[in-house]
């Protein structure tokens, strides 16, 4: 049996934005599940969203809440590349990895993955990110969507337990070689105490 978590995440958008103010569109599943934030959050689920939570859950719809922002059209970011600097950092803040690129190299987005989440617009130091409006049927696909934000939070956890063991390997190393010259540093102190 689904939960009713799950029930609530398959008619969020997927978008992964934030506006609602939870992490990702899960986190705010879970809130709406619990009793914990309203349904009326998601300015990218608009109206029709609110009024499927509203349904689902057997409660009354209600306007879309302007505090958390409006609903907007489709769009796609799209980079400037001839005034990308190669900084990666809408590459990091993309939770869909729909920007493809390396450090200081130029940077492109994947217009058929992207969410349209403006993530990527502040962290730009020099504001080569700009939205386009694209029609709802070249928009990208919520379950891709939602798959491949858990894909990238999985390689980010893989990536920090690489790094925190090569901090433990490294670590260590430094403590073998610490008590390796201790070592020799206490023979060469007995072998003159001998003469």
């Amino acid at each position: 049996m689904t939960s009713l978590t799950d029930q609530i995440d398959v008619i969020l958008p997927q978008t992964q934005c934030q506006k609602c103010t939870f992490a990702a569109c899960r986190p705010y599943a879970e809130a709406i599940a619990a009793g914990n934030a309203d349904i009326n959050q998601c300015p990218p689920g608009g109206q029709k969203g609110v009024e499927s939570l509203a349904k689902l859950l057997g409660v009354k719809a209600k306007p879309l809440n302007p505090d958390y922002g409006e609903q907007k059209p489709p769009q796609i970011a799209v980079i400037i590349e001839e005034n990308c600097i190669g900084c990666v950092k809408c590459i990091n803040a993309c939770p869909v990895d729909a920007i493809i690129g390396a450090a200081k190299q130029m940077h492109t987005v994947i217009s058929s993955e992207c969410t349209g989440c403006e993530l990527c617009i502040s962290p730009c130091p020099v504001d080569c990110i700009v939205l386009q409006p694209v029609a709802e049927e070249n928009h990208y696909n919520p379950d891709k969507a939602r798959s491949r934000f858990q894909a990238k939070l999985q390689r980010q956890e893989l990536e920090k337990q690489q790094k925190a063991e090569r901090a433990k390997q490294k670590k260590a190393q430094l403590a073998k070689l610490i008590s390796a010259k201790n070592r020799k540093k206490n023979e060469s102190g007995k072998t003159e105490r001998d003469f």
